[in-house]
């Protein structure tokens, strides 16, 4: 497995297509969200070697994704923003869970180690907010006790593209902190009060990195892999966690897919001792009538063969596959909603 070379072709612009193989007319396209990039491209690499069908996918985050579905420039589109239901009738779209994982926050703190700084929602909004400003503001110390804070400024980093990562993020923030919520919100795109933006989960990380002082928000993947200084978060049961593949399982237990329509469950904090505050989902959008049938069946067929083949890459790069029962009701939603041009059903 050639893991570094994966994660150092990560930190380029967001904003860049990033094609998984060669170019070819029968390859599949996508474009979306940044949070699932590692793990489709390994899934991509996997299945050209099983089936030598190919994956071009643009990693241009969720807001352009959805765009990019609708104007139908891509097979499917993928978002981390579950869209309502109301969006995907009118837009004559099917939305199904791809994977799960986590969104941590993470800082450029010289002397502070990975996991070593606990924040909390109420906290980290009002850093966002630009109402915490010092990196030893008492709101902080008081958090970490023993932890020696530098006097230094904090800089603020955030998403300058629409998305998912946003949502999760902003969601969690507004669930917690009433102040965020009032005058933020959540939502995939907002009008942030302070900080430098970054294209896609790359963009953010690699102003972290290079900021002294910075503090921003990046899936767990990133973060773990390229060495970042992740912080603990309370999660609403007031534990202080690490983020971890376990976590991020009990956040997604109580997880009601069936009753939500496209399975447009919000996995911010969730109740439970270790339920991570901020596990999301990523989403597939795809056309309902399919007009290329070839290639809506070859999109299915990859999600699927992903579904059965694809759990260990999943778990390897700290993602949660999903769990069998819903990858069942998955499949029963394709074989309902996906149809070709005659009504055939693709799957």
């Amino acid at each position: 497995m050639r893991m570094k070379q994966l994660m150092a072709s990560l930190i380029v612009g967001a904003s860049a297509a990033v094609a998984f193989t060669t170019a070819a007319a029968a390859d599949m396209t996508g474009a979306g969200a940044t949070f699932p990039y590692p793990i489709y491209a390994k899934w991509a690499e996997q299945y050209k070697a099983s089936t030598g069908n190919g994956l071009n996918y643009a990693s241009v985050g969720s807001g352009a994704g959805i765009k990019q579905i609708k104007a139908k420039t891509v097979d499917f589109g993928a978002s981390d923003m579950p869209l309502k239901a109301e969006d995907l009738d009118e837009a004559g779209l099917m939305q199904f869970p791809a994977i799960m994982g986590g969104v941590v926050t993470v800082v450029n703190l010289p002397g502070i180690t990975p996991g070593q700084l606990k924040l909390t929602g109420q906290v980290v909004g009002d850093i966002f907010l630009g109402k915490i400003t010092k990196w030893n503001d008492p709101a902080i110390a008081t958090l970490n006790a023993g932890v020696k804070l530098p006097d230094d400024d904090i800089t603020v980093v955030h998403r300058a593209d629409s998305s998912g990562t946003s949502f999760l993020f902003t969601d969690f923030l507004s669930k917690t902190n009433p102040e965020f919520k009032s005058k933020v919100g959540a939502n995939s795109a907002v009008k942030w009060p302070t900080g430098v933006g970054g294209k896609g989960n790359e963009g953010v990380a690699a102003n972290v990195q290079r900021i002294k002082g910075a503090i921003g928000y990046v899936e767990w993947a990133y973060a773990k892999k390229s060495k970042m200084q992740h912080t603990q978060l309370r999660n609403k049961d007031g534990v202080f966690l690490q983020p971890d593949d376990e976590n991020f399982k009990a956040a997604a237990a109580n997880a009601e897919w069936t009753k939500t329509p496209g399975f447009g469950v919000v996995l911010t904090d969730q109740a439970g001792k270790q339920s991570w505050p901020i596990t999301g989902v990523s989403f597939i959008l795809m056309y309902k009538q399919q007009a290329d049938a070839a290639k809506g069946k070859e999109v299915v067929k990859f999600f699927d063969w992903a579904f059965t083949n694809g759990d260990k890459a999943a778990v390897e790069l700290d993602y949660v596959p999903l769990p069998d029962t819903v990858v069942k009701q998955v499949q029963a939603a394709w074989k309902q909603n996906l149809k070709d041009a005659s009504g055939k059903a693709l799957y």
